[in-house]
């Protein structure tokens, strides 16, 4: 509907202000706009009288010359809601405007005029109607608000939209700052497990640095040297040589066994003649068994000694293969103690590596930590140079104003001064022409009155007040004037004192002439 009712005022009555939907409340608010309507089609002939002006006055004025109209038309119209248009309720300036809208379409068809409508009505109700009116006045007047309470509103209203916009924009900077120093945390917090990261991967990079400095010692295999060989050999030959003496020598117990078995046998069993036959037997047969005997003893001698030069040979091959094996014994540890030697040497490297980088990371974290400081210690004097210009600036605009205010005054005073002067001067040249005034009246009355001759004396007289800016004619000449104005008292007795000083000083030049 306020789409029509904006179409309608825009388009066919052509209004002199553009209504939208958006400001219609506050178009009519001053009733104006209403009293335009209502002079196009002939009903408001003061529409001259109305004012677009939004103070208090001006819409009482504006709404009390509408309510007799809006009444004429059968438009229903009270202060209430006059109250309500004025103070611009959503929706009331619509339903007026609609009713108004419809009581014009139906005068137009009707055809008739305002004045038609007017003379149409009784009388009573005419008077009725007047006095409905002010009475419709003085409610509405006791109703609307005074324009400085308006004024007041508005100001208020002002400073309230400020302090709103003021909170807003603190809220937005508390939010900015909330959100900077959020990202300054997830920044840091970023850099941090960057920084973690990175120095886990050095550590496990050191780690792996370390596991490959350890180097694996292999186990020394057995010397297959030589000598080691030959000497094996001799100890098995030496075993096998022992082995042989040993069956050899239970060979010969088991012979010697058998020799005396034979003998106690033979001595105990055997008759004399046997024993003879025996001993004859014995006899041819005992050269052969001890040649035979001796023969295996000498071969036992031989063997004997054979042996023990196997044994010393032995022995010998023994000694010098535990030399050997002593030896290889020395050089294995000597190598295993240079190896380990070395392995701690790449160890200790491997640590002085570390330690080193530790160190250049704390070198490297101790120039952040610098810059980050150097940058701090440059924001903290930017920001102290600010408000050092700030407070610069602010001093020299007071300055200036203090100077302006200074020279305000200073132009005041010389105003002041030179008006002082004009009207001093002013002052002096009216009392200077009055005088001449006064002298020129006097002489000539004077003249008038004594054909051009006028005493010396009295014509001297008033050259002496007129050169002492005395007035030369009384300025009171009733007691009751005298009464009242003490000052022209003083005059009249100064310009007394000064004739009476001045005749006594012709006095005195007369008697000295004499």
């Amino acid at each position: 509907m306020t789409e029509i009712l904006c179409q309608w005022l825009n388009q066919d009555l052509k209004v002199s202000r553009t209504v939208s939907p958006k400001s219609f409340a506050k178009a009519f608010s001053s009733g104006y706009l209403i009293g335009e309507v209502l002079h196009k089609f002939e009903l408001q002939d003061d529409f001259s009288e109305f004012s677009d002006s939004r103070v208090s006055s001006a819409r009482l004025n504006n709404f009390s010359r509408l309510e007799p109209t809006l009444h004429l038309l059968g438009v229903q119209f009270d202060q209430n809601m006059a109250q309500s248009i004025i103070t611009e309720k959503p929706g009331a300036a619509t339903k007026l405007l609609y009713q108004l809208y419809i009581a014009l379409q139906k005068k137009k068809k009707s055809g008739l005029t305002g004045v038609e409508l007017q003379t149409m009505q009784p009388q009573t109700s005419v008077r009725l109607q007047n006095m409905k009116s002010e009475a419709f006045r003085e409610r509405l007047k006791n109703l609307i608000p005074r324009q400085t309470d308006f004024d007041l509103m508005r100001v208020a209203h002002r400073f309230e939209e400020k302090y709103r916009r003021m909170n807003e924009d603190v809220a937005r900077m508390h939010f900015e700052k909330l959100e900077r120093v959020q990202k300054l945390e997830e920044d840091q917090r970023y850099f941090n497990i960057e920084k973690q990261r990175l120095s886990r991967r050095r550590q496990n990079e050191i780690m792996a640095k370390i596991q490959a400095a350890i180097i694996q010692i292999p186990k020394p295999v057995s010397n297959r040297t030589l000598k080691a060989l030959e000497a094996q050999k001799m100890m098995k030959k030496q075993k096998e040589a022992e082995d042989v003496a040993k069956e050899i020598k239970k060979f010969e117990a088991l012979i010697k066994k058998d020799l005396q078995a034979k003998e106690s046998a033979s001595k105990t069993y055997l008759d004399p003649a046997d024993q003879t036959a025996a001993d004859l037997l014995n006899t041819y047969s005992d050269d052969d068994y001890i040649k035979k005997i001796q023969k295996r003893l000498e071969e036992d001698a031989f063997a004997r000694e054979q042996r023990e030069k196997r044994r010393r040979r032995l022995l010998m091959d023994q000694l010098i293969a535990h030399e050997a094996q002593e030896e290889a014994y020395r050089e294995e540890q000597l190598t295993h103690r240079l190896m380990r030697q070395s392995q701690q040497e790449r160890r200790i490297a491997v640590q002085l590596m570390h330690v080193r980088h530790e160190k250049e990371v704390l070198w490297q974290n101790r120039i952040f930590r610098e810059k980050q400081y150097e940058e701090r210690r440059l924001k903290d004097f930017q920001d102290a140079l600010d408000r050092e210009a700030a407070l610069a600036k602010q001093a020299k605009i007071d300055f200036e104003e203090q100077i302006l205010r200074e020279k305000e005054i200073h132009e005041k005073i010389a105003v002041e001064r030179a008006q002082v002067r004009y009207k001093k001067h002013y002052d002096m040249c009216g009392e200077i022409l009055d005088q001449i005034l006064d002298l020129s009246t006097k002489v000539a009355d004077y003249r008038m009155l004594t054909n051009n001759m006028i005493p010396y004396k009295l014509m001297n007289d008033w050259k002496e007040l007129f050169f002492h800016g005395k007035p030369i004619y009384e300025q009171a000449t009733s007691k009751h004037e005298i009464a009242k104005s003490s000052a022209e008292q003083l005059v009249e007795l100064e310009k007394r004192d000064l004739l009476d000083k001045n005749d006594y000083e012709e006095y005195k030049v007369y008697t000295d002439m004499e």
